[in-house]
């Protein structure tokens, strides 16, 4: 997945996704700078950005947020549901796009294949400039953990992230959950 950025971590009892507005169609024209990725759902308990297509990642927060709603507001069984149902489903298969989503407990990345990924250390990314961000999240918890907050790790690591890639701009949505 490229063109786009999400980040997300739980960090001193907070949480917090931040996603960049860069839209590029195809490798070479960048069409609008202040897209919003990052989502509030299920009565704004939930966070959920994506990567990849916008008609893709909207059909995967529809189905996500009625699994939600389906099983009153449990993160882990949405997703795990909604990762059987994307990829059993021929049509849904062919869909292009990684989603994180967050509660105040739990994070996780879902894919089409079938992944449903909780991390060992409360961080997560994807997008073309994910590992960038990866990166520096980890360090920036690491070595400046007590000093900042999941807000301030999660808009700096997309900061580090839209300097180094190209398909990730500086107009950055930072989301949280207390």
């Amino acid at each position: 997945m490229h063109a786009t950025t999400i980040f997300a971590i739980h960090h001193k009892g907070r949480c917090a996704m931040a996603g960049d507005g860069q839209v590029t169609l195809g490798n070479s024209v960048v069409m609008k700078h202040t897209a919003k990725k990052v989502r509030r759902l299920f009565n704004g308990q939930v966070l959920a950005g994506f990567a990849g297509s916008v008609a893709d990642a909207f059909t995967l927060f529809e189905m996500f947020e009625s699994k939600l709603n389906e099983y009153s507001g449990n993160l882990q069984r949405a997703a795990v549901e909604v990762a059987k149902q994307w990829r059993g489903d021929k049509i849904l298969r062919q869909l292009e796009a990684l989603l994180l989503v967050m509660d105040k407990n739990t994070l996780l990345l879902i894919s089409g294949t079938g992944e449903v990924i909780e991390p060992d250390d409360g961080i997560l990314a994807i997008g073309s400039g994910g590992n960038y961000a990866l990166a520096a999240g980890r360090a920036l918890k690491q070595h400046a953990g007590e000093q900042m907050t999941a807000e301030e790790i999660a808009k700096a690591a997309l900061t580090i992230a839209a300097d180094i890639c190209v398909y990730t701009n500086h107009h950055i949505i930072v989301e949280a959950l207390d």
